[in-house]
């Protein structure tokens, strides 16, 4: 074999060697620890909650903004969302990532660009799982089955007094069967400029049952992580406005929002820190895990702040798996965990 042809033999090798594994075929990542996180304690509570020397383990790396993760208990496993890409992952111990579905928030044929594909995603009150689907303008419900993944869904609700959407972007589910879910412009490739866009404010909604969908607020900004309190009296709502970024609180009644007040502000660690109040889950001791500037607070029920999880990167959402001994941390190109207490 002459010189050359060897030449060329060992550089494919080598490419081969090092060349990027499709997701699908992803190995797991154990021991692996995020270099630059770290836990910042603000009140002395924060020990009941999480080993304040506890380190961010990295899952998995590479996304591109990843969002909206939920623990499925059934089959051991987290699915999230990677926006831009149009796809869910799956992750479990055993197989690590795997893509789940794509497309995932805009199925139609044609290109665009922005941020096409899921954000939040949640169970129904009958395991069921439910998309923000920023693409398609909708909340959707997926009609196949977790063991053979295929994008099939339908649409729970798009349009409120005969208006589509802006691009709904996180929910919660309540115990009635209701979903309260947020929509800001973030899914329109115009954002607040998109010609398409329909409806003059950003709202809160509810959708029942019955598919009658009702308008809770239309005065936050920029409306985005919404989760509720252990006993449904209360409500939280994240505001990822630059400008008024904070988290509000309302009394529970009759299924409507009332008494909103300001539950903490963070305006004023808008570019100091990476990141904006964003997706947002509850402990059932009613402790708020916030993402916002700096990665993930951790708030008392009575609006303290106890902690600050720090990323070292703009921080989208974050869930528990089925106990809630682990969080899960969706962190723009990061999957990470923590334990918990």
């Amino acid at each position: 074999m002459k010189w050359y042809a060897l030449l060329l033999l060992f550089a494919l090798i080598i490419v081969a060697c090092n060349s990027e594994k499709p997701r699908e075929e992803s190995t797991v990542k154990t021991g692996i620890f995020l270099e630059q996180g770290s836990i910042e304690v603000m009140d002395s509570r924060l020990a009941e909650v999480l080993d304040t020397s506890a380190r961010l383990e990295i899952l998995a790396e590479g996304f591109v903004w990843s969002e909206g993760p939920v623990w499925v208990a059934e089959h051991e496993m987290l699915l999230f969302s990677d926006i831009p890409p149009n796809t869910v992952y799956s992750w479990n111990e055993e197989n690590g990532i795997r893509q789940f579905l794509k497309p995932s928030g805009y199925t139609g044929g044609d290109d665009r660009e922005g941020e096409p594909g899921s954000n939040g995603l949640h169970l129904d009150d009958q395991g069921r799982l439910i998309l923000c689907q920023h693409g398609d303008r909708r909340l959707a419900r997926y009609t196949g089955t977790f063991e053979d993944p295929q994008p099939s869904y339908e649409t729970l609700a798009d349009k409120y007094d005969g208006k589509r959407f802006n691009s709904p972007n996180d929910a919660a589910v309540h115990s009635s069967g209701s979903i309260y879910f947020t929509d800001p412009p973030y899914g329109l490739e115009g954002r607040m400029d998109d010609p398409k866009k329909e409806i003059p404010f950003q709202g809160v909604y509810r959708l029942d049952a019955d598919g009658g969908v009702h308008l809770m607020v239309d005065s936050i900004t920029r409306p985005n992580g919404i989760a509720f309190s252990p006993d449904e009296s209360k409500v939280y709502v994240a505001s990822s406005d630059p400008e008024k970024a904070i988290w509000m609180e309302y009394e529970m009644q009759d299924g409507t929002f009332a008494n909103g007040r300001l539950f903490y502000d963070v305006t004023s660690w808008v570019g100091k820190e990476k990141g904006l109040p964003d997706g947002l889950k509850v402990d059932d001791a009613g402790n708020l895990f916030a993402t916002g500037p700096g990665g993930v607070w951790i708030f008392a029920p009575d609006s303290t702040p106890l902690g600050l999880i720090r990323t070292g990167e703009a921080t989208a959402n974050c869930g528990f798996n089925d106990d809630k001994s682990v969080l899960f941390i969706t962190a723009d190109m990061y999957l990470l965990s923590l334990r918990l207490r």
